[in-house]
Formats: C-alpha cells, structure tokens, sequence
C-alpha cells in the first residue's frame, strides 16, 4: 500500500513529473525566424552601446531549446572580449529578472527573453526580449467594438485603455490605429513597455510607466504625458489582449471598477471579464479575515531583484509590530506546500514578489498566503475594505508615508489608547477569541523577572538572551515531541558491538531461513 501524504512525496514522483508548459514552441527555428522572434540584432546593438562586458542570458522553461542557436549568434555579432552566460532554472518566478543568478558570474547586464512582469530592478540594466506573438489588429478592434456596443453601459464610453500581454506589444500600435479609424472620437490610453530598463540605482534613467494617449491631430500638441492619470471608470473601458494569465487577474483586481474587456487572440473571440471581479474579490477578503485571526505571521520573500522589496519588508515588520503580533522573515525560493509546512507555528504568510507572482493559489498550502495590501487591510482597527487592491512596491509606500504626515493621532498615542485585554470577533469562527500578544509592557516586565520560565539561548559570541517573547519557542515548549533526548547522565553506555554488514535487502546476518 503506498503512503500518500499531503507534505511529503516520494523521489519517483520528482523524476516522472512531466512539467507543464503553457504553449507549443517549436524546438527548431530557421535564422530568419530565430532573428524575427527573439531581435538579436537589437539585443548585440544594446549590447554594445552600453559597453557591457558579462551578459547573462535569462530563460524560460518553454524557450530553453533555442538558448544555443542564441548564445551563438550573439556571440558572432559582439565583440569577442565580452562573455555571455545562460541562467535557468530561475531563483523564484521565471517573469521576474534573477539577479541572484545573474550575480553567481558577476553579469553587469541581462537579457530578459519571454513573458516578464516589467517589474522595476534594483541592481542590473535589463534588455527585455518578450517575443512576438501574432495577432490580427483589425479584428482585435473589430470584435471588439462589436461587444463594446452590445453593452449599454459601455457604448457610452470616451476613452479606450490599452493593456495587453506583453508578448503583443509588438502590434499595440496596428491595434491603436485600427481603433481610431473606426471610433476616431475616442480617445486611446495605453502604457508603452521599454524594452531597455535600468535599475532603480540610477535616479533619471528609471523606468516611467505613465499612461499615454495614442497620438493623433487633437493630442500631438498636449505633450507625452500629459493626459496620465486620466482615466477615470466613468468614461473609460479597458481592452487586454491576452488569453487567461495572471496579468489579466491581476487587472482585474486592481481595476475592479472599471468595465474590462479582454480579446484573446488564439480563440478571436472578445468579451467581458468585468464579472468575474466580485468573486475574486470575495476570495481575497475571506483570505484577509483568516490573516486578521493570525499572531504569528511570516514574511516570505519571494523576489531579490524587484526595487524597494527591502523597505517594504521593514515597512511590514513595522506594522506587524504595532499590532502586537510576531514576525518572522522567511526565504524558501519558490514556494510549495512541502516548504511552508515545516513552520508550523507560523499561522499566515505574506508573499513579497513582483505582482504576478504575489498571488498564489493557497488551497494546497496549510497556511493562508497574502499580498502586503492584503496584511495592511487584516491589520487595521476596523473590518473596512472598499474593494480596491494594490499590488505595486511604490504605491504601497508612498501611500503609507502620505497617511503618516496627514494623521491627525501620533501612532504611540494609538497604542496607549488601544485596550490590549480587549477579545476579538472572529469572522472565520463566528466567536470571539483573545488575540496573543507580543512586543508589549508585558514582554518587558517578563524580561527583567529573575524567576521567568522563557527559553534561553547562547549565541556564537557566548550571550545569553531570553526567548520570552519568541512565538517559535512557545510552540516548541507545547509540542509532544521536541527532538531527541540526550539524557546526559541518565543511561549507562552500552556494550560496543559489531553492526550488520551488507546491503538493505539482505545482510549478512538475517537469519531468513530460520523459522521461529
């Protein structure tokens, strides 16, 4: 009978698996295919401006059989001095650009190929090859202006948004222009993606991701970016063009009230996805009131290479701790159920990753796994949630610190006002419980008590501290089984015998033909 458990497999499993690609690409490419698809010549040309010398060349899974055909044509347009280096088997999610392995050669550039989160890096200059996918522009407008009038509600609107997987933006300018020859009254906003990004480090040159109007005889005198920020839900509607992704359930939660359309191009079909917002919203709240239950949570670190991912991870610790709760601070690479399980007195995870990587789907996992908006929203004073989501680094803290200079109560005033003894309502359980508390008056009254019970420890320099306030040491003081006993003291040794000798199947002592 073979054992089946929920957190652990056998090394068979590991070795049958067939890994799941999301689409078909062709192992062998001509060269005028391969120079089409992945713009080698564009990428030896950035190479050469920026005067790289280490290039490390980023893979997916789905592209890795064309790694060589492109290594080597690299090679022959570069000059000879300069070394490039293919990564795979990326550190956390494969949209993200891995600076970690980039780092293992010392790369001072990488070339991003596939579909990419466009997240801002904090270290690397990025040259991203997204690929080419095709799609048919006039009846991506022609499809979908069908199903814009369809709708009452939507016919009426001024301005068209353009979002659109990144693989596609090769024809959002065909797909813009065959908009405006058929509604030229409407106004088109969409986000250019650079194909060149530098780091957060290097001030000016970051990346601007501004929504922009097409260009057209009514705008050319407005400016670039004039028009950012105006799109508003009462007079525009969103087009993405893309199949079922997390880019598009992405939008959709942090454009839930906006009426968005989505046109995919393998099935050229269009239609509405403004439906389905409510119900991933719902998930996402019943998510947040298990976080609101939790003391003890765990901050997992998901991306090394998105800007500002260290001030968000203080920023969270931060208000972990106003809260009275525990933190600890987690890095596991690509999460799996496997992984988690093994902290057990953590009750909830916070995944800090790029935003396509930032929600997962935790019904295989023991503990809820959250986004950081979703932690701010669990932690706060009253259960309000308007629906609005927020998935940026950015935004997250800039919004925090304008909260911070507009409060009208300093935040040590909310603590002392805050009664800590006070029981909480439960929405999971429907009773209310007494929250765990940590970090307060108590903690430091039990610190300076001679007589306290809390686990001590002894670090490499030979100090002690006290693990009173430590959620890890409570769970192991509660647990039935704590490890092996030594028993220093307690048992005399044993006799030294001489052990089995042999292989696992039979050694040279068992004695199976002997019938007892």
């Amino acid at each position: 009978m073979a054992e089946v458990t929920t957190f652990s497999s056998s090394g068979e499993e590991a070795i049958t698996r067939t890994i799941d690609i999301q689409e078909e690409v062709p192992n062998i490419l001509s060269a005028a295919e391969l120079e089409a698809t992945f713009d080698l010549e564009r990428t030896a040309e950035e190479i050469e401006k920026g005067n790289f010398s280490r290039i490390a060349l980023q893979f997916p899974d789905e592209l890795l059989p064309h790694s060589v055909p492109i290594f080597k044509s690299l090679k022959s347009r570069i000059a000879p001095q300069r070394e490039l280096y293919v990564l795979a088997d990326t550190t956390y999610g494969s949209c993200c650009v891995d600076e970690v392995a980039a780092q293992h050669v010392d790369a001072d550039a990488l070339v991003h190929y596939g579909h990419a989160c466009m997240s801002q890096t904090s270290r690397l200059p990025v040259i991203y090859v997204l690929g080419k996918k095709p799609v048919d522009p006039a009846h991506c407008a022609e499809t979908f202006l069908d199903a814009l009038g369809s709708s009452p509600t939507s016919s009426q609107k001024s301005s068209i948004v353009l979002r659109y997987d990144v693989a596609y933006a090769h024809r959002a300018e065909d797909v813009i222009s065959e908009l405006k020859a058929r509604r030229p009254s409407m106004r088109i906003l969409h986000t250019p993606l650079p194909l060149m990004a530098h780091p957060s480090s290097s001030g000016p040159r970051r990346n601007s991701r501004h929504l922009e109007e097409a260009a057209n005889e009514n705008s050319a005198h407005r400016g670039e970016n004039a028009i950012q920020d105006e799109a508003s839900p009462e007079d525009s509607v969103i087009l993405y063009i893309g199949g079922e992704s997390l880019t598009l359930t992405n939008l959709l939660l942090t454009h839930a009230s906006y009426e968005v359309y989505s046109y995919d191009p393998v099935t050229r079909e269009a239609r509405q996805e403004s439906g389905r917002t409510n119900k991933l919203l719902m998930r996402r709240y019943a998510v947040v009131q298990k976080a609101r239950d939790a003391d003890v949570i765990g901050i997992l670190v998901g991306t090394l290479g998105v800007a500002n991912y260290l001030p968000l991870i203080a920023h969270l610790r931060n208000i972990i701790k106003k809260a009275h709760k525990k933190s600890y601070t987690i890095t596991v690479g690509k999460p799996n159920p496997a992984k988690l399980a093994n902290f057990m007195e953590i009750e909830c995870f916070v995944l800090v990753a790029c935003p396509e990587n930032s929600l997962l789907d935790a019904k295989d996992f023991l503990r809820p796994i959250i986004t950081p908006y979703e932690l701010e929203v669990a932690l706060r004073p009253t259960q309000s949630w308007t629906g609005r989501y927020v998935l940026d680094f950015d935004q997250l803290l800039r919004e925090h610190q304008e909260g911070n200079e507009n409060a009208d109560v300093p935040a040590d005033k909310e603590d002392e006002q805050e009664d800590l003894d006070q029981p909480v309502f439960s929405l999971v359980s429907g009773k209310y419980r007494h929250a765990k508390r940590y970090g307060g008056a108590e903690y430091s009254s039990a610190m300076e008590d001679p007589n306290t019970s809390a686990v001590i420890l002894r670090n490499q320099e030979n100090a002690l501290s006290k693990m009173d306030d430590s959620a890890a040491a409570q769970f192991l003081q509660s647990r039935t089984f704590r490890g092996l006993e030594t028993r220093l003291g307690q048992d005399a040794p044993s006799i030294l015998e001489q052990g089995r000798s042999g292989i696992a199947r039979g050694y040279a002592d068992d004695h199976r033909g002997d019938s007892t």
